[in-house]
């Protein structure tokens, strides 16, 4: 009997098949041929017939070089922190494409001399925030307080609230933070109570900064008392002190829907002397950090020698000055989108899903800001609610789709995914039905999830 062993393809063999050049020059050849190894293994297994293993290969290459996979987000959270917050805007992806290249990112094409780093960016958000005289732009919001702290307060004194001592995700503690630039911190007030006079005692000769923080991921309620911005303001002009607040939620102006959310035009307006904020949360962009306010402070900043590691690179700030100067972002339709075009879009989706035999319905649903931004806030959606146990099946879908599970049941919630989407999460249910739901003969499945799914996609 012949070893079915010796017919599987050599892997030289299978690396100078033409598809598999193209993929070597797309992916790199080291990883073509790791996955051409564990496909061959397959096959030695008896898993796999040696007929078999080019197409294998070919449905196992991944869909880019990066291990990165592109997520379907139905939780109804529009800034996801573990699905990277904000989508891009095309505008943006399309100035992220062009940065790939090379660039006068830092370069007077007129003179051919050095020119600002940036500096088409940073006239975009300065033409957004009028009311800053200078903006500078880091890698995220939290090196946009540790620079501040280290240019202003190192060796000296930071006063703040207890109420705004903050934690965020993954145990990150914003005390940890700014004290690890050399700074000490002066606590003032209460947890749910600070006065202006509690600041008034606590600024003294060591002072560096007084530091206001949104507290933008919970909410005190009851017995409470803070400061305004306009108050603080007026004090620290009185003792010389720069007043530094960081609104974090990335609003740089007014926003109706949540009129709680604090935006860098109104605290510039009211006296703040620099405001920082983050670029992927509200208002869409990528991540990094975003510092607003007096010239000689952000000067002070700019030029300060941890300002070269905080930098952000030429991508960053395409994406950036894309977003700030372009079309409304994915973020900002989520935000408003229509709750009867919503509704209308759950009510079509389900009837397509119970017109294949699966029990599915169309339900009202709340949906919430989330990355750090309007706690307590949630919005009117719509959703799909299917079989709980769908959740988990989604998630191992192509591409994955992240639902909710609430109530017994899994949500696809819609305020976060573009309409466009809708045929891919029907196909992405109808491949992965649970055992117990009623399910239409398995070749009839097979040509529906085939017709839903988009033009190009398959499964790896």
């Amino acid at each position: 009997m012949t070893d079915h062993r010796r017919s599987i393809p050599r892997t030289d063999t299978l690396l100078a098949d033409p598809r598999l050049v193209e993929a070597r020059r797309r992916f790199g050849h080291a990883q073509v041929k790791a996955v051409i190894v564990e496909v061959q293994q397959r096959a030695r297994d008896g898993d796999l017939s040696p007929e078999d293993v080019l197409t294998a290969v070919l449905a196992a290459l991944p869909a880019s070089a990066a291990g990165l996979r592109p997520v379907i987000n139905a939780t109804g959270v529009l800034l996801h922190t573990n699905l990277g917050r904000a989508p891009l805007s095309a505008a943006a992806r399309q100035a992220v494409d062009l940065a790939a290249g090379v660039t006068d990112v830092e370069l007077d094409l007129d003179t051919g001399d050095r020119g600002r780093r940036g500096r088409t960016a940073l006239a975009a958000l300065a033409a957004a925030v009028p009311a800053a005289e200078a903006v500078h732009v880091v890698n995220n919001n939290a090196a946009a307080l540790v620079l501040a702290a280290t240019a202003l307060a190192a060796g000296g004194e930071i006063v703040i609230s207890r109420g705004e001592l903050i934690e965020i995700g993954d145990g990150f503690r914003l005390p940890d933070l700014l004290v690890s630039t050399g700074a000490r911190l002066r606590e003032v007030g209460m947890t749910n109570r600070t006065a202006l006079a509690d600041y008034a005692d606590a600024i003294g000769p060591r002072t560096g900064m007084v530091l206001k923080v949104h507290p933008s991921n919970y909410r005190i309620e009851g017995f409470t008392a803070d400061v305004p911005v306009a108050r603080l303001s007026e004090l620290c002009r009185e003792r010389g002190i720069p007043l530094v607040a960081d609104a974090g939620s990335g609003l740089l102006t007014p926003e109706p829907l949540l009129p709680r959310e604090p935006d860098v035009t109104s605290w510039l307006t009211e006296g703040a002397d620099l405001v920082t904020t983050s670029g992927d949360k509200l208002l869409g962009g990528p991540q990094c950090g975003l510092m607003f306010g007096r010239t000689d402070l952000v000067d002070r900043l700019r030029r300060h020698p941890l300002a070269r590691a905080l930098r952000v690179d030429k991508i960053t700030l395409a994406a950036l000055e894309a977003t700030v100067a372009g079309p409304p972002t994915p973020t900002w339709e989520s935000l408003h989108a229509d709750q009867a075009t919503l509704r209308s879009r759950a009510e079509n989706l389900a009837a397509r899903l119970r017109d294949k035999g699966v029990d599915a319905e169309a339900v009202d649903s709340r949906s919430v800001v989330g990355g750090g931004g309007a706690p307590g806030v949630s919005l009117p959606s719509a959703a799909v609610a299917l079989d709980r146990r769908t959740a988990a099946a989604l998630r191992r879908a192509d591409p994955p789709v992240l639902a909710r599970v609430e109530d017994g049941r899994c949500l696809l919630d819609l305020r976060v995914v573009p309409a466009e989407h809708d045929d891919t999460l029907l196909a992405g249910v109808l491949a992965t039905l649970p055992g117990g739901s009623r399910l239409p003969a398995a070749g009839q499945v097979q040509k529906d999830v085939q017709a839903a799914r988009p033009a190009g996609s398959r499964r790896r």
